[in-house]
């Protein structure tokens, strides 16, 4: 009996043993001191080849107007106030009579179109590579600062999932990894390491700024096993014209945003949101040079952006 009870005890160890094994996500496989995740996967070599997909030099602006009506997840704010130079009521200065303004903008970072920073989203106070919550803010996320982050230039890979099932997308709909590679199979595509994908759920020509309400609150969007099937194929970012690229509401209402934790935290993968590629999807792009040059703030989590793909 003894025996049995020691065989079941080990057994159970065993269990729990490859369990945790399985839940370790860190550190990291670009290395334990790695604060740049999969953006290790750019090269030069990439970029060449990205370069060589531009036939026609359409350049499409893939982020849209940042302003107090973009989209917002949560209770986001936008303000741009004008400063005038000279204040009002004062004469203009020199004898060239020189007048100017300059202006002042709060607001989040997070705001229209963006890319999510490996510090934004973490599991339970652990980010990118293990990076504790508190020593990163201490540091004002130095460890992984998104002024650190190379310009990303290489191929970018349009997914059309609103082509691909012929009918508006509902929101909750979670594409699973058969419904993506079912996608890139009628696309002619495959997609691969230091690639930039795109998904085109129709959401944002159909809900915004229409329906305002509905594209800041839900949306169909990548699920999680489909999320890691495509960050295990080297992307760089994955990115969506929705507000949060995952599934809304969630596939498991038990695990909110769990889709950006296993991107952001877990694979070094950024986020882009609220990416305008409709007109990219209307002109029938499915591969493109894709290119972009964030700010080099210091100190944030997420930037606004305005990625550009040249076809």
């Amino acid at each position: 009996m003894v025996g049995k009870l020691m065989g079941a005890a080990l057994a159970a160890a065993l269990v729990a043993g490859a369990a945790q094994a399985q839940d370790t996500w860190y550190p990291s496989k670009y290395g334990a001191a790695d604060t740049l995740g999969a953006v290790n996967n750019l090269s030069p070599e990439g970029v060449k080849k990205a370069a060589a997909l531009v036939k026609t030099g359409k350049v499409y602006a893939l982020g849209i107007p940042t302003g107090p009506e973009s989209p917002v997840y949560g209770d986001r704010k936008y303000l741009a106030e004008s400063i005038a130079t000279p204040p009002a009521g004062q004469p203009p200065i020199g004898e060239n009579k020189v007048t100017a303004f300059d202006e002042k903008v709060t607001t989040s970072m997070g705001i229209g179109t963006q890319m999510d920073g490996l510090a934004h989203l973490g599991i339970d106070h652990r980010h990118y590579n293990g990076l504790k919550a508190d020593e990163l803010a201490a540091s004002g996320f130095k460890k992984l600062d998104m002024a650190a982050i190379p310009p990303i230039v290489t191929r970018g890979v349009l997914i059309d999932m609103a082509k691909h099932f012929g009918k508006p997308l509902a929101a909750g709909h979670a594409f699973t990894v058969a419904d993506i590679q079912a996608a890139l199979k009628a696309q002619k595509l495959t997609v691969g390491k230091g690639d930039v994908v795109l998904i085109h759920t129709g959401w944002m020509a159909a809900k915004f700024p229409s329906d305002r309400a509905a594209f800041n609150a839900s949306e169909p969007g990548l699920g999680l096993e489909a999320a890691t099937w495509l960050a295990d194929q080297g992307v760089v970012a994955i990115g969506a014209d929705t507000i949060a690229l995952e599934a809304i509401p969630f596939e498991n209402p038990n695990r909110p945003f769990v889709v950006h934790q296993t991107l952001l935290a877990k694979k070094g993968v950024h986020v882009l949101e609220n990416v305008n590629v409709g007109p990219l999807a209307a002109d029938g792009v499915t591969e493109f040079l894709f290119v972009l040059g964030q700010p080099r703030f210091q100190g944030t989590v997420q930037l606004v952006v305005n990625p550009v793909a040249i076809r």
